[in-house]
């Protein structure tokens, strides 16, 4: 006896919805959210990586193919002096840096790090043990156009799709960092650690409620930069420079870090480095002035002048002589000394309470 077709059709429906959802459910998703539609949508991004045993900087730097030592050691403040023949043991996060890219909404590492297989090496191995859930295997899969994860060769390249964003956050450009959740943690206190909100965490990540934080998953955190003078045609503008960071620029001539301490302006000085092949550095003194990039004087109890960063244009390390506010500032003003709308107010309620005093004097 066979089915009619008032019964046939819903079931062939049905089933065809089924299977429609599981594909859609097999699909992916990649990165960060990342809406940033302009032609030049890469950036620098931070990821925390877990190591999965005891390994050296020598390792991670092959393994991401971070080309600089310096640029890794900036990333996690480490000095300068540290050798990559240091060794770290399991379980320690290191910050990892590497170039963003923004590709149909989303934000994944800009064709880096490629992994190369080697025997008995499986997509799930990858992932999970040598990139410490960083990614899944199906989104390796997916970027890598794999048909069947079973099968990979060996010497195969695979290029591996960290997590990233370009975007700027509530009108700040920020650098994105994917932050590895520690057990215990609460939106809330990821916030005020770094100096952000809860629903700004909410909102970027795609959760409804605090409650989704889930220990041990990547978080996307968008780090507050330190202030700078870049010109704009500078080849290292934007330099952005996140709180217990440094960078080398300039040719390695220049070295920032961002300090919150320093009411989060970048502070450049001559880096000291020693170049290769008998290359110099250009001059770092401000014109016009006795003053060398990163020297200060205070000109008054609350102000003090520096010589800053201003750019690496044509091979010149270009300053500028700015000012700085040194005292703290008072809740309801930029300092603690009245002026402008502070010293109206301190005016008008000065005359409001002589008004009162002879008010009760003349009845």
């Amino acid at each position: 006896m066979g089915f009619s077709n008032m019964v046939f059709f819903p079931i062939l429906f049905l089933l065809c919805s089924i299977f429609s959802i599981q594909s859609t459910a097999q699909t992916p998703s990649l990165g960060f959210r990342c809406s940033n539609t302009t032609s030049t949508a890469t950036c620098n991004s931070l990821i925390d990586y877990k190591l999965p045993n005891t390994t050296t900087l020598a390792s991670i730097l092959r393994l991401f193919e971070i080309k600089n030592l310096r640029s890794l050691l900036a990333a996690n403040n480490l000095p300068i002096t540290t050798p990559q023949t240091q060794t770290f043991p399991a379980s320690q996060i290191l910050k990892i840096p590497f170039p963003c890219a923004c590709r149909d909404g989303s934000g994944i590492s800009n064709r880096r790090p490629i992994y190369t297989v080697v025997p008995d090496d499986g997509l799930f191995h990858i992932a999970a043990e040598v990139f410490s859930n960083l990614v899944t295997y199906p989104q390796i899969q997916s970027v890598n156009n794999i048909s069947d994860p079973n099968t990979i060769l060996v010497g195969q390249k695979l290029w591996i799709p960290l997590p990233c964003s370009c975007d700027e956050v509530n009108g700040d450009t920020v650098v994105h960092y994917g932050y590895l959740v520690p057990a215990g943690s609460t939106v809330s206190g990821i916030a005020e650690q770094f100096s952000t909100t809860e629903s700004t965490l909410l909102n970027l990540n795609g959760m409804n409620s605090s409650a989704n934080l889930l220990a041990d998953s990547i978080l996307d955190v968008p780090l507050k930069v330190c202030t700078s003078s870049v010109q704009n045609n500078s080849s290292d503008y934007p330099l952005l420079v996140p709180n217990g960071t440094y960078v080398f620029t300039a040719n390695s001539c220049v070295r920032c870090q961002c300090n919150a301490a320093n009411n989060w302006i970048l502070d450049c000085k001559p880096s000291g480095i020693k170049l290769p092949q008998g290359q110099t550095c250009p001059s770092t003194q401000c014109v016009g002035t006795a003053f060398d990039l990163g020297n200060t004087t205070s000109d008054s109890d609350c102000s003090l002048s520096r010589c800053s960063y201003a750019g690496y244009i044509n091979g010149t390390i270009e300053t500028t002589l700015t000012q700085e506010s040194t005292c703290p500032s008072s809740p309801g003003g930029n300092n603690n000394t009245p002026s402008g709308n502070g010293s109206n107010g301190l005016r008008s309620s000065f005359i409001v309470g002589v008004l009162l005093i002879a008010f009760h004097l003349l009845k």
